[in-house]
């Protein structure tokens, strides 16, 4: 059997979002890509990098881990070291569906899990600092998959290796380019994608780490805007 058959497709995921953000101080462009047709789960749309965290992602050996207050903020209602999984799960997600590296020189501990080998072959431990946890999102009820996505936004400058070379990606999205941040409303976007698109011109310039956190919490009775501030669904 698959392993993936075993997955409670009714289950509310924990999952990990990437917004690569280029040449910020001049032409800011973000990464974007195209999931296909006949993708369960928001067919057609263009989107950020990212997916379901996945069970070895807390046990990756990271470099460095992502800075305060994020790693304060990713642990509200999380057990110890959920930052390790939410954040190894951006960093391979990015890798996997882009080809692009986020990583510092240096060997892995032991041998790394079948997910890694490709990138460690490249000489590379992920390395989560240049994260900033900006976003965070829970899919409405009545979806084919509903998933807990944190946003994490990254300065392009941070990635190792050519910004236009996605020869290593996989095929889940399809036209991966650089959008012009001014022009990316043109495409066919989700709605949360459109939300996030907000903050994310907000902090354009502002490398800072975000005072707050939005949180949009699509409940069985209502839907919630939230800020996180470090303690859980502060409002």
């Amino acid at each position: 059997m698959n392993p993936q058959d075993k997955i409670d497709k009714t289950a509310i995921r924990d999952a990990a979002t990437v917004i690569v953000l280029r040449d910020r101080d001049s032409d800011p462009q973000i990464l974007m890509g195209q999931r296909g047709a006949g993708a369960a789960f928001m067919p057609n749309k263009f989107v950020f990098p990212g997916g379901a965290v996945d069970a070895a992602d807390g046990a990756v050996p990271l470099a460095t881990q992502i800075g305060t207050p994020c790693h304060a903020r990713l642990a509200d209602h999380a057990p110890d070291g959920f930052q390790t999984a939410l954040t190894a799960a951006a960093i391979r997600e990015l890798w996997e569906e882009t080809g692009l590296l986020l990583g510092t020189a240096g060997d892995w501990p032991e041998a790394p899990g079948l997910d890694w080998q490709a990138f460690a072959a490249a000489g590379l431990r992920p390395t989560a600092a240049p994260l900033q946890y900006v976003f965070r999102a829970l899919t409405p009820p009545g979806r084919p998959r509903r998933f807990d996505a944190r946003f994490f936004l990254l300065d392009a400058a941070e990635i190792t290796g050519d910004l236009d070379d996605f020869s290593r990606a996989s095929d889940e999205l399809s036209h991966l380019q650089w959008v012009p941040l001014a022009k990316a409303r043109d495409l066919n976007l989700p709605f949360i994608t459109e939300v996030v698109l907000a903050e994310v011109q907000a902090r354009v310039t502002d490398r800072t780490a975000p005072a707050s956190v939005p949180y949009f919490h699509n409940g069985q009775e209502e839907s919630l805007f939230l800020r996180l501030y470090g303690r859980a669904q502060d409002r």
